[in-house]
């Protein structure tokens, strides 16, 4: 079973950046497709983006031009490089490995002034 492990999160202004970190333990960190969700209260969860083996990338409509998804397989770490941080960008936000289905306990991104 994959474990995985949300940091990054915190309060930011409008306009603000943030990266996020999700460490993963307990399988070969380079061979793990995972990904980033968010879910805002009241809504459901929804893909921000998602990263493959060999680093290829995608990402929702909602953050495209202004999140990048990023791997160091030395760390076994994924960030989300989160810029230009919106309102409407607060959630928590977790990590997701979709071979095992396991999820990260998730961290909370509030935009606000």
């Amino acid at each position: 079973q994959v474990q995985l492990v949300e940091s990054g999160g915190g309060l930011v202004q409008p306009g603000g950046s943030l990266r996020l970190s999700c460490t993963a333990s307990g399988a070969d960190f380079a061979m793990l497709a995972l990904g980033w969700y968010r879910q805002a209260p009241g809504k459901q969860r929804e893909l921000v983006g998602s990263i493959i083996t060999r680093g290829a990338t995608n990402y929702g409509d909602s953050v495209k031009g202004r999140f990048t998804i990023s791997r160091d397989n030395a760390k076994g770490v994924m960030y989300l490089q989160m810029n230009n941080l919106r309102p409407e960008d607060t959630a928590v936000y977790y990590c997701h490995h979709y071979a095992s289905g396991s999820w990260g306990q998730g961290t909370q991104v509030t935009v606000s002034s």
